[in-house]
């Protein structure tokens, strides 16, 4: 057994991936109880996508702002992920105070935005601290805690008869407090850490200009292109089959959340196949299956259920299973002193990408018929595979 090994408690993983699933609950299933917010507050002019927006867009600012200052790599992780989790958890109680306004709402989700920026690519900062090999399976496991963070608030619609949103509120609160407090108790920091030198602007960038780190980025960003709007319109998805195929019935939110859940055990699984095809090959080889569902999408939707079924679980394991392989390459592929800046800009960079994407297929709607709706998405492998295909030669010669 190596030393690196015998210096990594076995807990280290597990708490690491119950502080990110427990953290980002804040993002996801925050998001689930707000129509009942509105509703209850008497802000039904409100718009909806605008406060889901606000926390994008405040993940987005955060990360820039991490990502320049080198926060991740000049803070201890752990601490700086406890400080995020306990303002994260407070932010997103400050919803339970009487007589919000629109305004109120709008900044309460944007500092939840913001907090979260130091919890997502910070704990995978945390990851590769202690996993120099076997980086692509450790954050297997933490993006598989992230797509459950994403698909609980379809679960949460489903048991929304049986519980109030402020219990939701105060539950997702408790839950990121104890998440953080458990990964700042349990996980110091990693034997593979290079502490940041000093605050330099300019060298935030400097990560791009290696060959290897770019090609691992565009990779990353082909991913993101596609990623978040398929989860943005599954939902859409699922009903256009239930239009096209009225005899069939209705599909319910059950499908939804086992749809994007999915995805959880894919990026497990996907981290146990880096180990023999590497990270490169397997995220490129994730990329081209849900490439080609999105490529066959009109056919997809012209099956019958079941064949339809199986189609889209295939899409859902394959749309997210790359994700950890890609921040595993951009994790390697930086400045051994600059991995938490890398990791942060990159995500920050991946998040904004997603924005143009949503805002792009949401315009489209107009214009396009649902079924071809997803051909859209396309690009997205695209770019990922021709932007990976020189380092995947390489990696076979």
């Amino acid at each position: 057994m190596s030393s690196s090994v015998s210096l990594r408690p076995r807990w280290v993983l597990p708490t690491i991936v119950f502080a990110q699933f427990a953290c980002t609950s804040l993002w996801f299933a925050g998001n689930a109880v707000l129509p009942d917010l509105l509703r209850d507050a008497g802000l039904v002019d409100t718009s909806l996508g605008a406060v889901v927006s606000a926390v994008q867009l405040g993940f987005i600012v955060g990360t820039l702002v991490f990502g320049l200052l080198r926060l991740a790599d000049r803070v201890p992780p752990a601490r700086l992920f406890l400080l995020c989790a306990v303002a994260g958890s407070l932010t997103n109680a400050a919803l339970l105070l009487p007589g919000p306004t629109p305004l109120a709402v709008l900044g309460l989700r944007f500092a939840t935005g913001l907090c979260l920026a130091g919890i997502y690519p910070v704990g995978m900062k945390i990851a590769a601290d202690y996993y120099e090999n076997g980086l692509g399976r450790a954050l297997g496991y933490l993006v598989g805690a992230l797509v459950l963070g994403t698909a609980l608030p379809h679960l949460l619609r489903l048991l929304a008869a049986d519980f109030a949103w402020q219990a939701v509120v105060l539950a997702t609160s408790g839950l990121a407090l104890l998440g953080g407090l458990l990964l700042w108790l349990l996980v110091p920091n990693g034997p593979f850490r290079r502490p940041g030198a000093r605050l330099q602007l300019t060298a935030a960038w400097d990560v791009f200009r290696e060959r290897p780190f770019r090609q691992a980025a565009l990779g990353y960003f082909g991913h993101m292109w596609e990623l978040y709007t398929f989860w943005a319109f599954v939902p859409l998805l699922l009903a256009t089959h239930a239009r096209l195929h009225p005899e069939a019935g209705p599909v319910g939110p059950g499908w939804a959340f086992g749809l994007i859940a999915a995805g959880a055990p894919a990026c497990v699984a996907g981290g146990y196949l880096a180990r023999r095809w590497g990270s490169l090959g397997t995220a490129r080889a994730a990329l081209a299956v849900s490439g080609a569902c999105c490529l066959l999408s009109p056919i997809l939707l012209g099956l019958p259920r079941s064949a339809f079924g199986v189609g889209v679980l295939v899409w859902g394991m394959a749309v997210v299973a790359d994700s950890p392989q890609f921040s595993a390459l951009v994790a390697q592929r930086a400045p051994a002193a600059a991995t938490g800046t890398a990791l942060t800009l990159v995500t920050c960079l991946g998040f904004a990408l997603t924005i143009v994407s949503l805002q792009v297929f949401a315009g489209m709607q107009h214009y396009v018929e649902a079924r071809y709706l997803f051909l859209l998405l396309v690009p997205g492998p695209v770019l990922g595979l021709l932007a990976t295909r020189r380092a995947a030669k390489q990696a076979t010669a």
